[in-house]
């Protein structure tokens, strides 16, 4: 799986105060929110393009403000393992000197651990020879901690409490597609309950229907259940699952295609869209175009 493919990565660059107040309370606190934030990952990008550094869920570079005034950035990493990796620490401190070197900015480098081995927990890159000493230390979180917090998480108004909850839950029924599809059910209805903006309501819908995946039968089932859901709490506003599925396809082959990040308007635009006929022309236009920008000449009417 790649960043672009991750939900992961959405929710972190949509909610990144949130994420940071559940995870890593310290450093939410540090921050000067009033000053807004600023995405750095072109930057990441121009550092770590020619490292062979194995596959990542999802790596943001961002920069913010300290309440003393001064900046700083952060380098999160999200990393999802079936089994622990060895060289996982490596990869954090070659990203970390990486952008050091290069920029010459002192980094905070914060890892989430997503997998389900509840031993691993790398913190650390050491080695020392012959007098010669290295011990890079960086805070890391593991979502399998959250287990057994379900009341709390339930509680909390924080985005990334119910996308903890559905990862979690995700985890659990890797084996129990139907207990996966009734959980999925109760988080969609509790989403739609929570009094939340209509932004919040379809971004969070499908960071959840793209989270906990279900078999082909189940997922026409879900659907089915979801537009009654809509229909009974009277929101027409929220798309359904197969406009917003038709949507992200079409984003990722985009971003595969011609090998860049979607820009957010143009994203917007695609996920606003009604008409999921012209969904499918556009995605038949992705194959057709020899650039972005005559695709984008395609999408005019």
């Amino acid at each position: 799986m790649s960043d672009q493919d991750s939900p992961w990565k959405e929710a972190l660059e949509r909610y990144l105060p949130s994420f940071l107040a559940l995870y890593f309370p310290p450093v939410y606190s540090a921050i000067d929110w009033t000053r807004g934030y600023e995405w750095l990952n072109t930057e990441l990008r121009q550092v770590v393009r020619d490292a062979e550094l194995g596959s990542r869920l999802a790596d943001v570079l961002v920069k913010v403000w300290r309440h003393d005034g001064a900046e700083s950035w952060l380098l999160i990493h999200i990393e999802v393992q079936g089994r622990p990796e060895t060289d996982f620490p490596r990869r954090m401190f070659v990203y970390h000197y990486r952008i050091f070197d290069r920029y010459n900015r002192q980094v905070v480098s914060l890892a989430v651990l997503a997998d389900d081995r509840p031993n691993w927990r790398p913190d650390r890159f050491a080695y020392d020879m012959w007098g010669c000493r290295l011990d890079f230390h960086f805070p890391t979180i593991k979502l399998l901690d959250f287990a057994g917090q379900e009341t709390v998480l339930e509680a909390s108004d924080n985005p990334f409490a119910l996308i903890t909850r559905a990862h979690l839950a995700t985890m659990q029924t890797r084996q129990d597609p139907a207990s996966r599809h009734a959980g999925k059910i109760r988080l969609i209805r509790e989403l739609y309950e929570r009094g939340m903006s209509r932004d919040d309501v379809l971004q969070l819908f499908r960071i959840i229907d793209w989270m906990m995946d279900l078999p082909e039968v189940l997922a026409r089932l879900f659907k089915q259940e979801a537009e009654q859901i809509e229909q009974e709490k009277h929101m027409p506003y929220v798309t359904s699952v197969e406009r917003l599925a038709r949507a992200d396809m079409l984003i990722r082959a985009l971003e595969r295609q011609f090998h860049f990040t979607m820009p957010e308007e143009i994203a917007s635009r695609i996920r606003g869209t009604k008409d999921v006929a012209m969904l499918d022309r556009w995605f038949d236009a992705v194959f057709e175009a020899k650039s972005f920008e005559e695709f984008q000449q395609r999408m005019e009417p």
